[in-house]
């Protein structure tokens, strides 16, 4: 086996790009009702802290389903795939993707692993381990929003691109449809989609996965406000909001808002904001679809891909989605 290569980092995101992105997102945002706040500015450095200890809460079982169901069947999903190229939206630290890494390698098909994240650093830092675990493996790590730069990604071979952690469930039905659409189009016949989905279940165990004893899950929505005080020079008061998740029925996700217990005036001077809030108005932080394995496959349709294979957990909690770009 040949020594660790070097990886190479492509950044296609500017240095004012999380700036001018937040302000654009936060008046769009705050300017609709209900108001609403775009949940990637969640993940500064405390709240992808946060975000970590929530993964390992007894509550959360989606890390730990979705994990079960990689480690159960990496080895079908590679055979499945066939690829030589695996791409990662949102990879973080790509630690789910070393248990597909492991079944990948072990078969010695892979020939190249592309992380794709909006954090320059935790990038470079994964892009590292990975090429030292992996010598022999080109690893071309991409620093992009994965809403921007789909046509950016990584050419040549069997491609497949895996969106893990049910994140496609954090986007809005038109938005899923744009995104998958998007990302059929930069797929050539035989590339691939492994997709990671939270499926529908009873209520209860919807809000207490988001609404743990410990107050974890609050204070990682609540975070979003430091954030925009922080970054926008606002003046917002953390402690005048109540957490309030629920589960709406009718469109089935978790919404996660934070309620103003008592009227308020919000500055935001860095995106040129300043409105009144009323007692009782909310805003929207996330929300959190959930699916069923027959909608996932018709989202998937919709966009041109054909669903080859389908995974769960035992308990049928989760699911991976295996989808392929037909042939002409």
């Amino acid at each position: 086996m040949s020594d660790a290569r070097e990886p190479v980092v492509s950044v296609l995101l500017d240095p004012d790009w999380a700036a001018g992105s937040l302000v654009e997102d936060i008046r769009r945002g705050l300017g609709s009702h209900p108001r609403t706040i775009t949940p990637k500015w969640l993940y500064d450095d405390r709240g992808s802290a946060l975000f970590d200890e929530i993964t390992r809460l007894p509550e959360y079982y989606p890390f730990r389903a979705e994990h079960e169901i990689l480690t159960a069947h990496a080895d079908e999903i590679v055979q499945a795939s066939g690829a030589t190229t695996l791409i990662e939206l949102g990879s973080g630290t790509s630690e789910k993707s070393r248990i597909l890494l492991d079944a990948f390698t072990k078969d010695g098909q892979l020939s190249r692993f592309s992380p794709v994240d909006v954090s320059e650093a935790t990038l470079r830092e994964a892009a590292d381990t990975i090429a030292q675990r992996y010598p022999g493996l080109a690893v071309e790590a991409v620093v992009g929003d994965f809403t921007l730069h789909l046509a950016h990604l990584p050419t040549g071979g069997r491609r497949t691109v895996a969106f893990l952690g049910g994140t496609i469930g954090n986007l809005y039905r038109e938005e899923r449809a744009a995104f998958l659409g998007a990302l059929a189009d930069v797929l050539e016949p035989g590339d691939s989609v492994l997709l990671g989905t939270d499926l529908v279940k009873s209520a209860d165990r919807l809000i207490a996965a988001y609404h743990d004893e410990q107050g974890v899950t609050e204070e990682f929505v609540r975070n979003v406000l430091r954030v925009l005080s922080r970054e926008l020079g606002g003046d917002l008061d953390v402690g005048a909001f109540s957490y309030v998740p629920f589960w709406d029925p009718h469109m089935e996700r978790m919404d996660l808002r934070l309620r103003a217990e008592e009227p308020q005036r919000v500055r935001l001077p860095g995106a040129g904001l300043d409105f009144e809030l009323a007692s009782g108005e909310e805003l929207r932080v996330e929300i959190s679809s959930k699916f069923r394995i027959s909608g996932i496959a018709a989202e998937l349709e919709a966009a041109g891909l054909t669903v080859t294979r389908v995974w769960t957990d035992e308990a049928g909690d989760f699911a991976l989605t295996l989808a392929t770009r037909p042939g002409e």
